[in-house]
């Protein structure tokens, strides 16, 4: 077979896209082939830089490709990537390409340590990524990037005061914590912190992301309702224990996602605190708080599971010191890589799947 750009693209057309299950052809993922002499050189473009399959996409295109032209070729494949989005256009954060809810039943399953992880993951596979601490009356992203005390610029745009996001470990960051005293509680009605919710959402400057995660509150509030009815969400991440306490509390979280006036799609679900396995006996593994309920709880509701985290000190340890654990070689960085690359597979397949996002509105 001789080597054209026609050839090419159909060898290519039997290679599928494991998560979106159609040809790389067809998604618009194979561009810029460039033939020489006995080289040929051609870009991937991937979902998401977080995708975690980027060698067997790229092994498998290398297969069908020497099959139908010989091993005499030099095949140069760039494998990069276009994170996907399919949400409406709305004046609101317009250059954010998706925007991801990190949600749980109740507090103390370790939510935040989940959605700061997950940002900073997703950080370092290259995304463009932001992260609002909506937890108004405790906020806790300060601490766990270690910008305690740091307060953001503000500047002027169209005679309207911006706000200018603290930047730390790649990611941007906003937190009502970065405007009240650290030892002062942030003692709010309802109405008061939707409305700093939406300041954070309207009045800062957030630029160009590809995923903006909200670490909300704990349990169903008007914090909730504000989001949806201010932001087009792409979807929502689940947090919680295998505890029977944690999971009752989960399953109220992730039906108000599926309620038809709100429908927000589920992402998956994420189980934290999953097993207890000590630094002298590795191979060993307790479930301390029960065993599989975050699984379960993905079976009842048919969303996916997207993955475990084991109790390990040194996540404690990282979030005091304000030194992500994902940013740590060893287990709890797999872990929180491989939920990051989860969640971004997630997004992808929902964008494909699904229509776009659109604001709710919810009729008071």
């Amino acid at each position: 077979m001789s080597v054209s750009k026609e050839a090419i693209l159909k060898t290519l057309s039997r290679v599928q896209d494991p998560d979106l299950k159609k040809d790389l052809v067809t998604l618009g993922m194979i561009q810029k082939i460039v033939i020489n002499d006995n080289s040929v050189s051609l870009n991937v473009v991937l979902t998401t830089p977080a995708c975690p399959l980027k060698e067997v996409i790229k092994n498998n295109c290398l297969e069908e490709l020497q099959k139908d032209f010989g091993t005499s070729i030099k095949w140069d494949l760039n494998m990069t990537s276009e994170v996907t989005t399919v949400r409406n256009a709305t004046p609101v954060l317009p250059n954010v390409k998706n925007i991801i809810a990190i949600a749980s039943g109740k507090g103390g399953v370790g939510k935040s340590t989940t959605a700061v992880n997950l940002a900073v993951a997703l950080a370092q596979a290259g995304a463009k990524v932001g992260l609002i601490d909506a937890d108004i009356s405790g906020p806790s992203v300060p601490t766990m990037f270690n910008v305690e005390g740091e307060q953001p610029a503000v500047k002027k745009v169209e005679d309207k005061n911006t706000i200018i996001p603290i930047t730390q470990y790649g990611v941007k960051l906003m937190s009502i914590g970065f405007l009240t005293p650290t030892d002062s509680a942030v003692v709010w009605r309802g109405p008061m912190a939707s409305s700093a919710l939406r300041q954070f959402i309207t009045d800062v400057e957030w630029g160009d992301l590809d995923y903006l995660l909200i670490d909300l509150p704990p349990g169903t509030s008007d914090i909730h309702l504000t989001m949806v009815q201010t932001l087009p969400v792409t979807g929502a991440v689940i947090v919680t224990t295998p505890q029977k306490v944690a999971l009752a509390d989960a399953n109220k979280g992730l039906s108000m996602f599926k309620q038809p006036q709100i429908n927000v799609p589920v992402l998956g679900v994420i189980e934290n605190m999953a097993y207890f396995t000590p630094a002298e006996l590795p191979e060993n593994k307790y479930y301390i708080f029960g065993k599989e309920g975050g699984r379960k709880l993905a079976e009842k509701y048919q969303v996916p599971f997207l993955g475990e985290v084991p109790i390990i000190q040194s996540i404690r340890e990282s979030g005091d010191t304000g030194f992500p654990a994902v940013m740590k070689t060893g287990l709890t960085q797999d872990a929180y890589t491989e939920l990051a690359q989860a969640v971004a597979s997630q997004v992808a397949i929902r964008n494909a799947a699904l229509s776009k996002t659109a604001v709710v509105e919810i009729k008071e």
